[in-house]
């Protein structure tokens, strides 16, 4: 199905400014210092992501744009070179969550 609309951004759907958490602060030093160095082809990018949740409530796309936002901060690119995603939602035990992903 095509629905002739112009896709609505996160930023149109909100008012106001957005401050980051002290929870996504943590969130985004812990991943930042385990985050190895990686060399990224020439854009036009393709991602895969993979999120292990303990929850069967978890929403697969949530967690994709604080995410790829400390990706981009890690390995200096724009994620307006993305053109491609797969997003894989995994159920584990609780203490076993992790993210997996690939940029190509």
């Amino acid at each position: 199905m095509k629905i002739k609309i112009k896709p609505l951004s996160v930023n149109q759907c909100w008012k106001g400014r957005r401050f980051k958490t002290t929870k996504y602060k943590n969130y985004e030093k812990i991943l930042l210092s385990k985050l190895e160095p990686l060399e990224l082809p020439k854009p036009p990018y393709r991602v895969h992501f993979r999120f292990g949740f303990s929850s069967k409530l978890a929403d697969w796309d949530n967690p994709i744009k604080p995410f790829q936002d400390i990706l981009q901060k890690r390995y200096n690119f724009n994620d307006r070179d993305v053109f491609r995603a797969v997003i894989d939602k995994e159920i584990v035990k609780k203490g076993n969550e992790f993210i997996e992903f690939s940029i190509k």
